[in-house]
């Protein structure tokens, strides 16, 4: 008969491990996964009807606190009619009969719009014109001026100039934002309707500049060159 061997030591791990073996403890530990695994479910079923969608069933709406205190639009604006405005152009002429001549343009303006950044293009693009072209040279304006929204400035020119002064400023704009209008006789209508634009438009501010009646028209804006050029137009 072999001699008898004595069993190696009962130490804390192997406790654990045989308490966690055993039968009675793997049905606890089933049982308990079960009860997590269903209270899960039951959670994410009772969220799925939570839409956010209005009108379906569970949805249910972020609702801020209360204010403290009253707007000061009132309380009754979502009752407020909403008619038809009046012309958001006032002085507007009804459609013309027929159409203006062309010989009615005596002469144009052009305006560089320039701000705190882009001004230095703008006095390079200033002097290219002067040196180069017989214009009528306006100020050098540091705020707005007129219907004229930002910091510009202007120079006249006569009709003869225009097939040439277009083309160049289109080339030599520097990117700045230029507006080419005509003189007719109709400041409103000549910043507004006969515009030319190189570059971005920026709005004009001439929606109340007064119209002229049918039989009247204003004292057309005259161009007196007042510069000479001084250097050969490239070709």
């Amino acid at each position: 008969m072999p001699p008898h061997t004595p069993a190696p030591p009962f130490d804390a791990e192997d406790a654990h491990w045989a308490d966690l073996l055993s039968p009675v403890r793997r049905r606890l530990i089933a049982s308990a996964g079960a009860a997590v695994g269903g209270l899960a479910a039951a959670s994410t079923a009772s969220a799925a009807p939570n839409t956010t969608e209005p009108g379906q069933p569970g949805f249910r709406p972020i609702v801020p606190p209360r204010a403290q205190g009253h707007s000061p639009w009132g309380q009754n604006t979502a009752r407020e009619a909403t008619p038809r405005p009046a012309s958001v152009r006032p002085g507007e002429s009804p459609l013309p009969s027929r159409p203006r001549a062309y010989t009615d343009i005596k002469s144009y303006h052009a305006h560089i719009y320039f701000d705190e950044d882009s001004y230095q293009k703008a006095a390079l693009l200033r002097r290219w014109a002067i040196e180069r072209f017989p214009v009528e040279l306006g100020n050098w304006n540091l705020e707005p001026r007129g219907p004229h929204v930002t910091p510009s400035f202007y120079f006249g020119f006569t009709n003869d100039l225009l097939p040439v002064l277009v083309p160049w400023l289109q080339l030599n704009s520097l990117g700045l934002t230029i507006l080419i209008h005509p003189n007719t006789g109709d400041g409103r209508a000549d910043h507004l309707y006969y515009a030319l634009w190189v570059n971005r438009a920026q709005p004009v501010n001439a929606y109340n500049w007064p119209a002229p009646k049918p039989s009247e028209t204003e004292a057309l804006e005259e161009v007196f060159p007042n510069v000479v050029p001084t250097v050969p137009l490239e070709t």
